[in-house]
């Protein structure tokens, strides 16, 4: 999923700006600003996917299901959970989760044939608790985003969540990763 380009080096303007956009991100997830990170953050033509994995020999390739995904979601389907959150009836998470979502190792390569584009990867872990859980819930893995400049400004065109889970063990897939 990640284009091909140029190594974006650490500290130049083009680095900075896509981890000011994550940073932004990750704090409007954690803080229930959806409606906010939808409209300001996420292109009308987002593909958003969380690929169903299974644990293979290595000679069979990275366990990712082909065309098998738990969430596959466009600009409409993510509206419609945004929405749905804003209603009396989201009952999946009344109340909220506490969510803190850590994203780390964050790669930027500027797209070679496309200055509006940028293909980043970076390490990710959701920290979940709920209502009065001791354990928490731990969902680890790798996100490959595509951002494209929209207006001036970055905004999710395609993230594809790479998890290291084969089962997730929460009671819900209501979170945005």
């Amino acid at each position: 999923m990640v284009g091909t380009g140029v190594r974006v080096r650490v500290g130049s303007a083009l680095y900075n700006e896509v981890v000011e956009w994550m940073d932004t991100e990750t704090e409007l997830l954690d803080e229930y600003r959806e409606r906010e990170w939808l409209e300001a953050m996420v292109s009308r033509d987002v593909v958003y996917q969380v690929p169903i994995r299974q644990t293979v020999e290595r000679a069979r390739g990275n366990g990712f299901v082909p065309g098998a995904f738990h969430l596959d979601e466009t600009y409409g389907s993510l509206e419609s959970r945004v929405a749905r959150n804003e209603t009396a009836y989201a009952w999946a998470e009344d109340p909220p989760s506490r969510i803190r979502h850590f994203v780390t190792g964050i790669r930027v390569t500027a797209d070679a044939d496309d200055a509006d584009l940028v293909s980043v990867r970076s390490n990710l872990l959701i920290y979940r608790t709920r209502q009065e859980q001791t354990q928490p819930q731990l969902l680890s893995g790798e996100r490959q985003d595509r951002l494209r400049r929209e207006d001036g400004a970055l905004r999710l065109l395609r993230r594809e969540v790479l998890l290291d889970l084969t089962v997730i063990g929460t009671h819900n897939l209501s979170i945005f990763f």
